[in-house]
This record gives structure tokens, C-alpha cells and sequence, in this order.
């Protein structure tokens, strides 16, 4: 059994889950979802969320305030009183599972973060190196009770792990990029939903224009549309 398998979904309902630009657009074109179905905005001012990984963006409404582009929290079910991942189907608690049972209701097409958990890069990017995972993730409240036990390297595929936190990383770093632009005239967060959809569905250019960098074909075309926008 997994150790996964027989969990309430504590770290689905602990944390919050940064979200990419790529991981908007895959959910808003390929799943057809809103993204004020799924998104929200979080606040990170000590940058518990960000990790020195997902950026930071600014909004006129309140410029000096750092978010984090996330996965909504709703309010839970099994758990009165506490949240949890907006995509997370719960199953009511019984004698063989007193918390309950957590299942992600988008699996297949869940966030890059997700895919890497509980997992890191190591500096030079060759070896995924696992988090030691506290006991309780928030508040000490039952319903953000973690892992049973600490994950081992035999609880993860070790190709598909590197894979996974190498993408992670390599569009974290895009989303960055994108963060800079947006940072500098932040707009309103009512724009940011298409803002990013015109920057990710002009990722991919003619042969003609292959030694036009991605600062100059996706990025700084839309920027201007930004500005003009805000």
C-alpha cells in the first residue's frame, strides 16, 4: 500500500499550492475551468510560500503587498471549521479510517508543485532530495495531520520525480519573468486572468523566427498590452 493510499490529504489541506502560469493555462484551455474557479491570490509577505521559487506579484489594490498565484481553499466538509484544496473529494470518516480518506478530484492533471512533493532539487539539479515532513502542517487542528511516516526514495519513481521538479523549476523560473513585467505598472488582479492567457498561448514560434528569443516574442509583446491594459 502507498503511503499515500489510506491519508485524509493532510498536505492538501495544510498548504498552499503555488500555481504557474503554464499550470493556469493547462487548466483554463486544456480543462476548461475558470480561473476564478480555481485561482486565488495569497498572501506571502514572509515568503513561507514562495520558497525563493514561485514569484511574487503586485496589485494596485495593495501594491506593497506580496501574493502567490495558488490553488483555492474552500471550506471543509470532514473537517467543520478548517480548509482544504478546492480539488480534494473527501470521504467521510469510519472505523477503518477516522479521518476520513482525501483523493484529488484532477490527479492526471494536477499542479507541477504536487507532482514534486515532498520533494526538492539538490544545487546542481542531478539529485531530488525529500523533505523531512513535520508531524502537523498548520495549527496543530487533526485535519492538517501529515504522513503517517517520513517518504523514502522506494515511495517515488526516480525518473519521473527528476522530471517532474525539473519542469517545475524550469517554469517557475518563466513565471518570473513574467512577475517582472507584471511588477513594474501592477495592475488589477480582475486583469491578471488575461494577461497570463495572452503570454502562454504565444509560446510557440515559426522556424522563421527561431533566433528571436522568448523576452522578445511572448513577453515584452504582451507587456505593452499589459501597460496599455493597466
Amino acid at each position: 500500500m502507498g503511503i499515500c493510499d489510506s491519508c485524509h490529504s493532510g498536505c492538501c489541506r495544510s498548504f498552499a499550492v503555488p500555481i504557474s502560469g503554464a499550470d493556469i493555462h493547462h487548466f483554463t484551455h486544456r480543462q476548461n475551468l475558470n480561473f476564478w474557479d480555481f485561482a486565488c491570490r495569497w498572501e506571502d509577505t514572509e515568503g513561507l510560500i514562495s520558497r525563493n521559487l514561485a514569484p511574487h506579484f503586485l496589485f494596485e489594490d495593495d501594491p506593497e503587498t506580496p501574493f502567490v498565484i495558488c490553488l483555492k481553499h474552500i471550506p471543509s466538509s470532514s473537517f467543520p471549521g478548517t480548509t482544504k484544496c478546492r480539488f480534494l473529494m473527501e470521504c467521510l470518516p469510519d472505523d477503518e479510517h477516522p479521518k476520513g480518506l482525501g483523493r484529488c478530484g484532477i490527479y492526471q492533471n494536477r499542479p507541477q508543485t504536487c507532482r514534486c512533493f515532498p520533494a526538492k532539487l539538490n544545487a546542481s539539479n542531478e539529485l531530488a532530495i525529500l523533505y523531512d515532513i513535520p508531524s502537523n502542517g498548520r495549527d496543530g487542528e487533526p485535519a492538517y495531520d501529515l504522513c503517517s511516516r517520513q517518504w523514502t526514495a522506494s515511495d517515488l519513481d526516480p525518473n519521473d520525480t527528476i522530471q517532474s521538479l525539473v519542469i517545475a523549476r524550469y517554469e517557475m523560473t518563466f513565471f518570473s519573468k513574467i512577475a517582472m513585467i507584471w511588477n513594474q505598472a501592477p495592475g488589477a488582479w480582475n486583469q491578471f486572468p488575461d494577461f497570463i492567457d495572452r503570454i502562454y498561448s504565444n509560446r510557440i514560434a515559426s522556424e522563421t523566427q527561431e533566433d528571436t528569443s522568448a523576452d522578445t516574442v511572448g513577453v515584452s509583446d504582451n507587456s505593452e498590452s499589459h501597460k496599455r491594459a493597466a
